[in-house]
């Protein structure tokens, strides 16, 4: 296992992008300015025009026959608007749906689903921006799986079940996975047996699997390149890994010293600017943005949900916006640009109809966001 060592440096690096004007008084995709009002956090919900013709909708709504988990936007240019869910049904026999919009209706159309076993912990699509690559999906649960979506019929079927544990018949379930956006032949997947799994999906052998944390690992991410990826866990630890050297690591950041340690559950990496990751606390309302030049002592911390957050999602085309989803029915967008100094409040919000289980920010289209809460899907424009 590698040896955890704590880094040092020093802070720096510029945030800014164009900010949504505050005299604009009716925002898009029913978003509105987080406002304080009162004893407590309120915000006002923008009225939709009247009469809008759907190909000018700003939210579009699926409703799934079942509580939805995973979710992913395709990346590909030739199918705008394309997401797979992933149902969470408490037995053996879940979901996959493949969903397209029809923009000249408004309507979503599930153009393919199959079984799974046990829900999806994550689902997402070959990040392939061009287009001229196999239509891939990937899916982890059990193990990890690779489905193609077969051109012309739109069928999809698996192609590899990948498994780096065959003298046993039992298998540690998989938490999360991340696909590496340089190298489409690299996948790291998270599992509940403290390891990290560096897979080439090409040839469905694992690269190298490595014990990663002291309890169970709960997700992967990869920065930009092929080579370092972070990772967070049951011990209260973000982990930095560089597949160059992976005698040690480094943990850049704590919850709390052990053995007091709170789980951390998610982890984004800033694809705009790789300084700057986002990870939370298991039932905490907050997230924390971390700088790994300063490790120890994170950022910034965003403090605007009333109850546990339990998603996150950094705008794909700005180093300096970040969404957080949670408990409180809600989605945030947050302006980071004044870092190191405290940002106060979100800049945009959005009140769902439950709470918020689920969200994605499209690469391909990053003017939406994708959002899940109990059985109902929402494509919302920023």
């Amino acid at each position: 296992p590698p040896t955890p060592t704590k880094a040092q440096g020093d802070r720096g690096g510029a945030l800014g992008i164009k900010r949504r004007g505050t005299q604009d008084p009716t925002l898009q995709g029913g978003w509105s300015r987080f406002e304080r009002s009162g004893g407590g956090w309120g915000c006002r919900m923008a009225a939709a025009p009247a009469g809008e013709p759907a190909k000018k909708k700003e939210i579009y709504t699926y409703e799934a026959p079942w509580e939805i988990y995973g979710m992913s936007w395709s990346m590909r240019p030739d199918h705008r608007f394309r997401l797979a869910i992933g149902s969470f049904i408490e037995e053996y026999s879940n979901k996959v749906q493949i969903l397209q919009l029809n923009e000249s209706t408004g309507q979503f159309t599930d153009t393919a689903c199959f079984d799974h076993p046990y829900p999806t912990t994550k689902v997402m699509w070959i990040p392939d921006k061009v287009g001229d690559r196999t239509d891939l999906l990937a899916t982890t649960g059990d193990y990890l799986r690779l489905w193609e979506v077969q051109p012309g019929t739109g069928n999809v079927v698996m192609r590899k079940l990948l498994n780096n544990n065959k003298n046993s018949e039992f298998c540690a379930p998989l938490t999360a996975f991340d696909w590496n956006e340089t190298d489409p032949s690299i996948v790291g997947t998270s599992s509940i047996d403290t390891t990290c799994t560096i897979w080439n999906v090409e040839t469905g052998q694992a690269k190298t699997q490595l014990i990663a944390h002291d309890k169970e690992v709960y997700d992967i991410a990869f920065a930009c390149g092929t080579e370092v990826f972070a990772s967070v866990g049951a011990d209260g630890s973000v982990r930095l890994f560089d597949l160059r050297s992976l005698e040690h690591s480094t943990i850049i950041y704590e919850s709390q010293p052990p053995p007091e340690a709170l789980p951390l559950l998610r982890l984004a990496w800033n694809k705009q600017d790789t300084n700057y990751l986002a990870t939370f606390v298991m039932d905490s309302p907050s997230v924390v943005i971390l700088d790994v030049r300063v490790p120890s002592v994170p950022v910034g911390e965003l403090l605007g949900h009333e109850s546990c957050v339990n998603a996150i999602s950094w705008a794909p085309h700005s180093h300096c916006h970040i969404c957080t989803a949670g408990d409180d029915a809600q989605a945030l967008i947050w302006d980071l640009q004044a870092l190191p100094r405290a940002v106060e409040d979100p800049i945009l919000a959005y009140k769902a109809g439950a709470e918020v289980n689920q969200l994605q920010w499209s690469s391909a289209q990053p003017d939406w966001v994708a959002i899940g809460f109990e059985s109902t899907m929402q494509v919302l424009k920023v």
